[in-house]
Order: C-alpha cells, then sequence, then structure tokens
C-alpha cells in the first residue's frame, strides 16, 4: 500500500508539472497575441439599433401583415423621412437653427474574464465616445463579469470614470452577473439597472492556492525561494509558508477589500457597507432593496424604451486578427475558463471573487 502512494505522489507530482509547464507556455503564447494586439490598430463598427428595430419590424409586417398594407406602412415610412430631410434642408437653406436633435445613446458591451481583457477593446470604444459625445447624450454598458484581478478591473472601472468625468451620462446593464471586480465597474454607473435574477455583489476579496511543500519534502525534493525585500513572497505554492507569511498575506488582502469597500462608497454612498461588503452576492430584486442597483429590468427593455425616443447606437472595436494570433487567443480563453472554473470549484462558490 505504501508503494501504491508514493508512486501515486510520483504521478501527481509529474501532473503537476505537466499543467505548470502547459500554462506557462500558454501564457507565453497569450503575452506573444497581447504584444502583437498592442501594435495593431483596428477600427470603430457602429450599428443604429433603430435601424435594427425597423428591420425586425419590416421583415414581421412581410410575413404576418397583408402585403398590399405593408407596402403602403413602408410608402408612408419613406414619405415621412423625405419630408423631414426636405424641411431641414428649408431650414439650413433660410439661415435658421435646425431643430435640436434627438439625444444620442451609445451603447458599449463588456465581458469580463479573469484578467478583465476586454479592457483593450472598452478603452479605445470609450475614446471614440468621447469624441462626439456631450453632456446631452448617455453611454449605455452592457456589463457581464464575475470578477478577477484587481489592477486588471482598476483600470476597467477608470475607463468608465472617464465618461463620468466628461459629464456624460452613464448606464450599467447586468443581464446576467456584476460581482466583484465586476461591480467594482458596475457601482461608478449614474444609473445602474440589474435583470430580476441577475448576480450583483460579492464586494470581497479572496486569495487561494495549494501547498505542496510536505509532498516534495517527503520525497526529498527541495525548492528554495530566494527574495530580496523582507515580503517580496509570504506565500508559496512548493515552497514552506511561515505563520509570519500568513499573517503578512492577510494584512495585504485586507487592506485590497478596505480600498474596495472606499472605492464602492465614494460612487454608492446609500450603501449599509457593513451589511454589503461582505463577500456575499444578491439576485436582482435583493440586490435593489440592498441599494446596490437602481431599477430592475433587461438590457434589452431598456434600450427597446431608449428607442422610442432617441438614436441608439451600438459601438465596438474590431482587430482583425491572422491565423497565429486567433489559435492564441483560443488558448488564453480556454485556459481562463478552466482556471476559473476550477476556482469556482475550489471555493465551493458560483463566482470569482476576487
Amino acid at each position: 500500500m505504501t508503494a501504491f502512494f508514493v508512486e501515486y505522489g510520483l504521478f501527481l507530482a509529474k501532473v503537476i508539472t505537466l499543467i505548470a509547464g502547459v500554462l506557462l507556455l500558454i501564457g507565453g503564447i497569450g503575452a506573444l497575441v497581447e504584444r502583437r494586439r498592442e501594435h495593431r490598430e483596428g477600427h470603430i463598427e457602429v450599428k443604429s439599433l433603430n435601424d435594427h428595430l425597423e428591420d425586425m419590424k419590416t421583415d414581421i409586417e412581410a410575413s404576418v401583415v397583408d402585403e398590399a398594407l405593408a407596402k403602403q406602412h413602408e410608402k408612408a415610412r419613406r414619405k415621412q423621412e423625405k419630408a423631414e430631410a426636405k424641411a431641414l434642408k428649408k431650414t439650413l437653406k433660410q439661415g435658421k437653427e435646425p431643430e435640436k436633435p434627438r439625444k444620442r445613446v451609445f451603447v458599449l458591451d463588456f465581458d469580463g474574464d479573469i484578467h478583465a481583457s476586454a479592457v483593450e477593446s472598452l478603452r479605445e470604444e470609450v475614446t471614440a465616445v468621447l469624441t462626439i459625445a456631450d453632456k446631452d447624450d448617455e453611454v449605455v454598458v452592457r456589463l457581464e463579469s464575475p470578477g478577477g484581478l484587481v489592477h486588471a478591473y482598476g483600470l476597467a472601472s477608470s475607463q468608465l470614470e472617464r465618461i463620468k468625468s466628461r459629464g456624460v451620462r452613464l448606464t450599467i446593464c447586468v443581464d446576467r452577473v456584476a460581482a466583484s471586480g465586476g461591480y467594482m465597474m458596475a457601482c461608478i454607473a449614474d444609473h445602474l439597472v440589474a435583470a430580476p435574477f441577475a448576480l450583483v455583489g460579492s464586494i470581497g476579496v479572496v486569495a487561494q492556492l495549494p501547498n505542496f511543500h510536505r509532498l516534495l519534502q517527503k520525497h526529498d525534493v527541495d525548492y528554495e525561494v530566494l527574495t530580496a525585500g523582507e515580503y517580496k513572497r509570504t506565500l508559496t505554492v512548493f515552497g514552506e509558508n511561515t505563520d509570519k507569511g500568513r499573517e503578512k498575506f492577510i494584512e495585504e488582502l485586507e487592506d485590497t477589500h478596505d480600498l474596495f469597500k472606499s472605492f464602492v462608497a465614494e460612487y454608492r454612498p446609500q450603501l449599509d457597507l457593513d451589511k454589503v461588503a461582505t463577500g456575499e452576492v444578491w439576485f436582482g430584486r435583493r440586490a435593489l432593496d440592498e441599494k446596490l442597483i437602481d431599477a430592475i429590468a433587461t438590457s434589452d427593455d431598456y434600450l427597446f424604451e431608449l428607442c422610442q425616443e432617441h438614436d441608439v447606437f451600438a459601438l465596438h472595436y474590431e482587430v482583425k486578427m491572422g491565423l497565429q494570433e486567433r489559435l492564441g487567443q483560443l488558448a488564453v480563453n480556454t485556459s481562463d475558463n478552466l482556471l476559473l472554473r476550477w476556482w469556482q470549484r475550489v471555493s465551493n462558490s458560483r463566482l470569482l471573487s476576487r
């Protein structure tokens, strides 16, 4: 039996080494993708959601409404557009100021992973919007994220703060989840909307790592960590961890949590932080009771209503990647998903709260 456990331990060590090697390889590919992306220019794609809804309406009418009546509706719509264009032309010819145009709404999407890698597109999209948006306009961000690395989501949050600092109204819609780093971004909104069963909150910090020191020690494998600076490395995966190192690590976690709470309090002073900053999550309806959000609605409903009175445009920053880059990005995304699932199972939680 002892021999079995020895063999099993050696096998486990080999597996861990293999996984570490694969992750390092993927990380290298990911870094290569990021470096290439930094030097590759993209472009902004703009889509009118008003036109999209109108096209849908026209297609449905063609199927369910009498053909003659559908043509009549389409003819009336075109006639109205020509009349509006003619009236504008006449106004300009007479030297008069045209009527104030309809309010513009710019829609951005952020689908967050552990590294908040979508921030690379977000920063370009925000810059594009700020070249044209004024204080009468609105930016709507459809946000989905279970959270991730603190510094990565700090940068993503700063991109949204750029919108508010220009005096442009910022609305954030959450259909599924905005937790931890995701809520760090969401709380910046002037108006925060969530679907009835979207998960919101997780104002907390967590860090977990396995330690194989005793296993390596048992098989006479030495692992040395050389540092300059007393707290350069507090906890390690393979080295021997000390109580002093653990205390320092916990101290750093508490400090990060305090910073997180201060950040949330700045943008949502109406919150009872002692009650909500516990790392817990709430479904949309409960989140409204706790004042974590401002309203219950799906992004579809919110944007549909805006389209009735305003001009709504969806923006997306598109970067054309070659085959090598696409394969590298696929590898990075796959590793992110695997790591996220592993972390969720280890923490026995639905979310990564870090």
